[in-house]
């Protein structure tokens, strides 16, 4: 197979172009009727009462955070095994990161070491719903209750996905998703955050827009219709008409998405069952994945040398993720002697394979040939 087989990429048709092209040709191409119209899509979908979209996941996050308050001498206490932006969005607004470990099968955040890394300081949690698989909810929401913590879900990867039959996002305090191409659709770069309450929901509107309202009832003055005040310190977060028309374009096709993902992954479940090298994802039987990544963990063998391998044979493997306190910018901040054993294990152990809507059935049996080739090649070669 001569071209190259990414791990994740973005589902275009004929519909999506048009639909840019159209708002290309018309009066608003930022700020427009289309943001408004993709949140009530995004609603319409999840269940969710209000949304407010942005610039990208992780402006998402950081509303979120500021949404709920968090600052200076707060701690929030997320997963490692996510990208970064699950633990700066905290940073971003002066809180500390936490990190509790991961549970050793569905790779979410382990409820046990949640509740243990709760002090008098910790004001949120930010389960990170890992690959697509929603988190263990009701458990973290039945903490937070007793410890009085915000609730911000880190649904990037699990748009689409369900926890005992509701979508992420239908009741949670706040929940963000992330547009990127690899993401369940895409809108280029965007974000959401999703949310019941319509004080955060007035929150995160004043937030994406530089904290500057035209809401008379909001405002303290009034000097004429061009009038309008900034009542609190906001960033330029705001997403365009031409990303969400794009949006309100794939959310028509994000079942369609959703199902093919999920038949490529039982195929790849299929497909390594008897392949005693590799474990495949666990998931949970309350859950149902929105399957953004197929991450496999490798019993026996080397990681690099496979990973090399299969990117030497035009497949796009990829590693998800790096701890964050791994990061050389979290070991100068005071994270050098954090260690979650979980999240340890399986990152030395990880491999994503490429898992896409458009992915053939035909790239994927290569994807399955080259691993078991490259697996069983390391197996046999002599010992010297």
């Amino acid at each position: 197979m001569s071209k190259s087989i990414p791990y994740g990429r973005q589902s275009l048709d004929e519909e999506d172009l048009r639909a840019v092209t159209d708002v290309l040709k018309s009066d608003f191409l930022t700020t427009g009727p289309c943001v408004e119209a993709f949140e009530q899509a995004v609603c319409a979908y999840t269940g969710a009462k209000y949304a407010v979209a942005v610039a990208n996941g992780t402006a998402a996050l950081h509303a979120a955070c500021a949404a709920a308050g968090i600052g200076a001498g707060d701690e929030v206490i997320t997963s490692p095994l996510t990208f970064a932006a699950s633990a700066n969005c905290v940073l971003y607004c002066g809180g500390t990161p936490v990190f509790a470990d991961v549970d050793a099968k569905t790779y979410n955040l382990d409820p046990a070491d949640l509740e243990r890394k709760i002090t008098d300081r910790t004001k949120a949690v930010i389960p990170v719903h890992f690959a697509g698989q929603p988190c263990d909810m009701d458990a973290i929401y039945e903490i937070a209750r007793r410890h009085r913590l915000t609730v911000i879900e880190d649904g990037a990867h699990a748009l689409g996905a369900s926890y005992k039959g509701q979508k992420t996002g239908a009741s949670s305090e706040l929940a963000t998703f992330s547009f990127h191409p690899v993401k369940p659709i895409t809108t280029g770069e965007g974000g959401m955050v999703v949310t019941g309450d319509a004080e955060l929901y007035q929150k995160l509107v004043l937030f994406r827009s530089h904290g500057i309202t035209r809401d008379r009832e909001q405002m303290t003055g009034d000097e004429g219709p061009w009038y309008y005040e900034q009542i609190d310190l906001g960033y330029n977060y705001r997403i365009t008409d031409i990303q969400c028309a794009l949006g309100v374009s794939q959310m028509k096709k994000l079942d369609a998405f959703l199902a093919r993902r999920r038949e490529l992954a039982e195929r790849y479940d299929l497909a390594f069952a008897d392949c005693a090298d590799v474990i495949t994802p666990y998931q949970a039987p309350e859950a149902e994945s929105g399957w953004h990544l197929y991450v496999i963990q490798l019993k026996n063998g080397d990681r690099r040398k496979l990973f090399e391998g299969l990117r030497a044979d035009g497949i796009g493997v990829n590693v998800h993720y790096i701890p964050v306190y791994r990061h050389p910018y979290y070991q100068a901040h005071g994270y050098r002697g954090v260690c979650c054993p979980n999240a340890e294990k399986i990152y030395d152990r990880m491999l994503s394979l490429p898992l896409y809507p458009g992915l053939s059935d035909e790239e994927q049996e290569y994807v399955i040939r080259k691993v078991k080739e490259r697996l069983r090649a390391e197996k046999e070669k002599p010992v010297n």
